[in-house]
């Protein structure tokens, strides 16, 4: 299998100052371009730690080939 990349963002603001949050466009070196959907986690610190957490592990479940 070759080598992947987890591409991925965060940042934490106020939550009563976001208002819309899109998708991140991915220029491919093929020439294609690729869309990351963005995630919204709220709540105390301890909160968003534990739901990112899961939110991993639910991801990586889609793909058990790797």
């Amino acid at each position: 299998m070759a080598d992947l990349v987890l591409v991925y963002g965060m940042r934490l603001l106020p939550a009563d100052e976001v208002e819309a949050v899109q998708a991140a466009p991915i220029k491919l070196k093929n020439g294609n371009e690729a869309q990351v959907t963005m995630h919204i986690l709220e709540g105390s610190r301890e909160r968003i730690e534990a739901q990112l957490r899961h939110s991993i592990e639910a991801f990586f479940d889609f793909y058990p080939e790797i």
